[in-house]
């Protein structure tokens, strides 16, 4: 059992502190979005009244102040995760940029025609996606690791599909439809036998617990800020130097040039070989207010705490008649994704909303994960750390009452 100030936490989220159709909000969309602490909401606010200036061109007092926090918040992200250099870390818009510019840029460096790129069955589209448009431009092959009924990869499976033509793999370390938690640590080691290089998805998996770049020894690391606690347009790509030096720049433009002809661009060192343009200083910033506000309250106990909810919202669900939890490994994050009999999960969702509770329904963005469990999508209730056992027991209540209205 931990003890966490759960109210003052509350406290600290503006957005939960209204009602929705006349009833408190209860929001369970996290895996969505993470709503933002109001130390983040003022640290964007403070950049926008006092400090704003483009940064690392100035001369002047503004820009350097702010290029200077830029560039501090580079140096706490590699912190959180324990990355090896600063310039390992490149800011970008989000995950689904940062696994877009792995697959333009590394694949533009290292996949020819027969190669083997290889995801998995739980990918998020924005790990499918670009590897697809990859494979197609350069006529690889995309290989899929398939899961058992519980929604957890198939090890043995996927030691089969490694191949000498295996160039690159690229698994979340958790689902965002079922809230598996995949064990990344051994496919990296398995990939790395045969020095093939890893991209881990942690959009899903950063916000809940610590993340060691050095422990896990991934070539890529990505994440959203969104998902932390911080702003939007903000996201994390990771990289080993050795491979960052070799790959070209996926975007170009300003700041990641060093000299500029007609005749020839020489590109500029890490990491602003990566972020072409004005880069998303504020969000950077406010990112770095996420996660000191996260640390204060530690990730551990966060970790403790919302296995509490998820254990707990457990049990509340398996006792209703008809209802089914899709993804049910024992290693998981607070995400419990379900469907109801006879009852379409629009349907209920809409009804659930009425009643002043968020939650997700559909595909999640995982439609082939959805075709291997044939069903064409689920309710996903998504748990942080400034819910409380009272809302479950709120969803709950509200399940029974969509049970009965559709019987």
């Amino acid at each position: 059992m931990i003890s966490l100030d759960i109210q003052k936490i509350r406290n600290d989220f503006p957005i939960l502190n209204q009602q929705v159709y006349n009833k408190p909000l209860i929001y369970f969309d996290n895996g969505a979005t993470t709503q933002k602490p109001q130390v983040v909401i003022d640290e964007e606010l403070k950049i926008y009244s006092h400090e704003n200036s483009n940064i690392h061109r100035g001369v002047h007092y503004l820009s350097e102040q702010l290029t200077q926090r830029y560039e501090d918040a580079r140096k706490t992200v590699r912190k959180f995760i324990n990355a090896k250099h600063d310039h390992e870390v490149i800011f970008t818009s989000g995950t689904t940029e940062s696994i877009n510019t792995i697959a333009f840029s590394f694949g533009e460096k290292y996949i020819s025609e027969g190669d083997e790129i290889i995801i998995s069955t739980v990918e998020h589209h924005a790990n499918i996606v670009p590897w697809q448009m990859l494979c197609e431009r350069k006529k690889a092959i995309l290989k899929v690791i398939p899961i058992n009924d519980k929604g957890e990869l198939l090890l043995d499976e996927y030691q089969k599909l490694i191949s000498p033509k295996t160039k690159i793999v690229a698994v979340n370390q958790v689902s965002n439809a079922l809230g598996t938690v995949n064990n990344v640590k051994k496919l990296i080691d398995i990939a790395h036998q045969q020095n093939i290089p890893v991209l881990i998805d942690g959009a899903q998996s950063i916000q809940h617990g610590n993340i060691d770049m050095q422990e896990l020894d991934c070539d890529f690391f990505v994440f959203s800020g969104h998902k932390i606690y911080g702003p939007n347009g903000i996201g994390v790509l990771y990289g080993k130097e050795k491979l960052l030096n070799e790959m070209p720049p996926f975007m170009t433009g300003g700041e990641m040039i060093k000299k500029v002809t007609f005749e020839k661009t020489t590109f500029n060192e890490l990491p602003f070989k990566f972020e072409a343009g004005t880069p998303n200083y504020v969000g950077a910033i406010g990112l770095v207010a996420a996660i000191n506000y996260i640390q204060n309250i530690g990730l551990g106990n966060i970790a403790t705490y919302e296995k509490e909810l998820l254990d707990y919202a457990t049990k509340k669900l398996e006792s209703i008649d008809g209802l089914k939890i899709i993804g049910t490994s024992q290693k998981k994050v607070s995400v419990i994704s379900f469907v109801l009999d006879n009852i379409h999960h629009y349907d209920a969702g809409m009804v659930i909303d009425k009643m002043g509770i968020a939650v997700r329904t559909g595909h999640h963005c995982a439609e082939p994960l959805m075709n291997r469990f044939s069903i064409e999508g689920t309710i996903r209730a998504s748990f942080s750390f400034y819910n409380t056992k009272e809302e479950i027991d709120k969803l709950h209540e509200a399940l029974l009452t969509v049970k009965q209205m559709f019987s």
